[in-house]
């Protein structure tokens, strides 16, 4: 058997294939999965540490911002580290350490992280820096006074409420300075549109103290801005700060009024060199930060040798643990298939049956070819019993015709009336076997005609009663008909009075002189109960299943004379059905035989009119 199946065909190879494929697909998935979610970990990881690197970077830049040098910055280093976990180290460029959150003679990272010096700030990377690089939180002598400071408020409400009067809405912010600035709700942006009525400069002129500082930083310009052929008495005016400035925290940042633009980058240039200078005083010192992992050392996705050959070890360990459970399930489910086809390929004769040894598929797959051997095997037995039943039925009929043909021809005897009338009682035997079989036959190949139309019970009892009343008589039984109300059926009233002279000729039959058989209908729900009952010897209990089985007799001693050729309730099981109906037979012995048709009730015709 294994040799004609091709070896990728087998199941068991089928089987294995199919595990392994997906063994290496769940443990590729699982590598990717494991993977992407590292990577995208580990991304994270490096978003919120960048993160914390520009924070710490920020608030020290705040601090020098702030302060003229850095004494007091210990505390604000110690609380950045224990906020963000890492080492933070502030060391002037001689490498002399300012402040730093790791303990003392603890060696510095290899490199700094960034130098912190608030007049010259990363503009992409810190917040509100302005374009020339100054952090907006230096004042310096910028600062408003408490008065001035008053009296910007007081003009930026009047400003406001005009604003307000021509249905522009605006909230009023404060530069590091103490300057007033308005700016549209919900952002940082200064309204795009300023009526006429509120343009009155109040809000972009200096105060006293802006005035006298701008005018200390044109003089500290006027010498670059004399080098660079420009006029050294071009105003400065102090704006909300140039363009692309954060207003979260908006500067004050001061600007030419108006130049060319090569000019005023020029004279832009100056300024911000004077404005460093001035600014210079009011700021700590530049210093170096350095930032360290802290005392947590940072987890790493280190793809070494050892965990390459971990990943593989693992893949291989599932995948030999697939193999094996697939190649054990796939033993145990091939053994029985194996069985079963041993069993099916042997001779047809032998009827083999398989073991049941399991309750899974397999199993009732077993039990399914066993109860197949099993009809198979009673089939087989009918089939035989019904040939030699129907070699039976011919040959004694054929035999007497022949045997009295011939002693006729010989001239033994001579062809009187008495013999043609007995050959012809043996053709007619012969011709009811025959119609029988071709009976059963259309049956079987669905070939059998109806020809369907409304019929009146009681007009088909009685005509069957009719038929069978000379043999009744004969027999000296007593044929009744009982019929309640008027049922009608949708029927072919030929094969019907076949299939109940059928019943009627079996229970003349079977039913002793002085009995009594009645042909009876009712209607029952939608449907019509016909039945044939009779007080004859009845049918044991174990005869009863076999009684529409062809050529079954319940005394196989009877001849097609005496009990019939076994073909007429096989014929009525089969009538019955392709009208749509059911037959039931139920017998006790001694007492009689009830055969009931439940058929499809019909309407009566509706008359002419």
């Amino acid at each position: 058997m294994s040799a004609r199946i091709p070896l990728h065909k087998r199941l068991l190879v089928r089987l294995l294939i199919t595990s392994g494929l997906i063994a290496v697909c769940s443990v590729a998935a699982t590598a990717w999965l494991a993977v992407a979610t590292t990577t995208q970990a580990l991304r994270e990881e490096q978003g919120q540490a960048l993160a914390d690197d520009m924070e710490v970077l920020a608030e020290l830049s705040g601090y020098a911002a702030t302060h003229p040098d850095w004494t007091g910055v210990g505390a604000t280093v110690r609380e950045l580290s224990a906020k963000t976990g890492r080492r933070i180290a502030l060391v002037t460029p001689e490498r002399r350490t300012v402040a730093d959150s790791a303990a003392r003679g603890t060696a510095l990272p290899p490199s700094a992280a960034a130098t912190v010096d608030p007049l010259r700030t990363d503009t992409y990377s810190e917040r509100g820096a302005q374009i020339g690089g100054i952090d907006p939180r230096v004042v310096g002598p910028y600062r408003l006074t408490q008065g001035e400071r008053a009296e910007m408020d007081a003009n930026a409400r009047k400003r406001q409420s005009c604003f307000a009067r021509n249905g522009i809405e605006t909230t009023i912010v404060h530069t590091p300075s103490g300057r007033a600035v308005l700016i549209e709700p919900d952002s940082s942006v200064q309204p795009s549109y300023v009526p006429d009525a509120c343009a009155d400069g109040v809000l972009n002129t200096p105060m006293p103290t802006e005035q006298k500082a701008l005018d200390a930083l044109q003089a500290g310009a006027r010498a670059c801005l004399t080098r660079n052929g420009l006029s050294a008495e071009t105003p400065l005016s102090v704006g909300a700060g140039r363009a692309g400035a954060d207003f979260r925290s908006p500067s004050s940042a001061p600007t030419f009024a108006k130049q060319d633009a090569k000019e005023a980058r020029e004279a832009q240039a100056c300024l911000d060199d004077a404005r460093r200078a001035q600014l210079d005083p009011y700021v700590a010192p530049v210093a170096e930060l350095f930032l360290g992992t802290g005392d947590t050392p940072a987890v790493l996705f280190d793809m070494s040798p050892a965990n390459k050959a971990k990943v593989v070890g693992t893949a291989g360990l599932v995948l030999a643990v697939t193999v094996a459970a697939t190649a054990l399930v796939a033993t145990r489910l091939v053994r029985p298939l194996r069985a079963l086809t041993a069993a099916a390929q042997q001779p047809p004769e032998l009827h083999v049956r398989v073991p049941v040894t399991t309750r899974d598929e397999t199993g009732i797959l077993a039990a399914a070819f066993n109860d197949l051997t099993e009809r198979r095997e009673r089939l087989e037995a009918q089939r035989k019993a019904m040939v030699s039943d129907i070699a039976h039925e011919l040959r004694s009929p054929l035999t007497n015709i022949r045997g009295w043909l011939e002693v006729t021809r010989d001239g033994v005897v001579d062809p009187d009336p008495a013999l043609l009338a007995s050959l012809h009682e043996e053709a007619l035997v012969l011709q009811r076997v025959i119609d029988d079989l071709q009976d059963l036959a259309a049956a079987d190949a669905g070939t059998l005609r109806l020809h369907r139309e409304p019929v009146r019970c009681d007009e088909l009892l009685q005509q069957v009663a009719a038929a069978h009343r000379v043999t009744a008589g004969a027999a000296r039984v007593e044929l009744r008909t009982d019929i309640e109300g008027e049922p009608w059926l949708d029927a072919d009233p030929l094969r019907m009075r076949q299939a109940l002279g059928n019943l009627v000729s079996n229970a003349l039959r079977h039913t002793p002189a002085g009995g009594t058989v009645t042909l009876s209908a009712r209607r029952d729900g939608d449907d019509i109960a016909l039945a044939v009952a009779d007080t004859g010897t009845g049918i044991a209990a174990d005869d009863l299943p076999h009684v529409f089985d062809r050529f079954w007799r319940a005394e196989k001693s009877r001849s097609r004379r005496t009990g019939g050729s076994g073909l007429g309730l096989p014929i009525v099981r089969h009538l019955v059905a392709a009208h749509g109906g059911t037959v039931e037979a139920t017998s006790e012995l001694g007492i009689g035989s009830l055969f009931t048709l439940l058929m499809p009730g019909g309407t009566p015709p509706q008359p002419y009119t």
